[in-house]
């Protein structure tokens, strides 16, 4: 299956269960691999045969920005749900991380794969 990658997408929001994350936005990584077939597209040239990576980033940022989750995990299928909104998404990969949110550590996060079909 073909894939379209959303690499390092920074987007800033409410994540964590502390009073302190809860009340100040935290940047917050996001990773998406859709899966895909894109033979249409590769014969058309046309952006209507493509799944929009522009179009899910945008969507993304704009729901990490209001979603106010406690856990990586919660926010992680929620990106998941969006993406599979698409039309032409058979399914996706998505890794949140938060930086810096355990010592000694660049970032801490999880990794999730989704279908329309589970």
């Amino acid at each position: 299956m073909d894939q379209v990658l959303i690499k390092d997408l920074l987007c800033r929001g409410i994540i964590g269960i502390t009073s302190q994350e809860r009340t100040q936005p935290q940047d917050i990584l996001v990773n998406i691999v859709i899966f895909t077939n894109v033979a249409r597209a590769g014969e058309t040239d046309s952006i209507n045969d493509c799944v929009n990576y522009r179009t899910v980033a945008k969507k993304v940022l704009a729901f990490v920005e209001k979603a106010s989750r406690k856990t990586v995990e919660a926010l992680a299928c929620d990106i998941a749900r969006l993406c599979l909104e698409e039309a032409r998404v058979q399914m996706v990969r998505v890794r949140v991380e938060k930086n810096g949110a355990v010592r000694f550590t660049k970032s801490v996060g999880v990794e999730i794969e989704r279908s329309k079909t589970t």
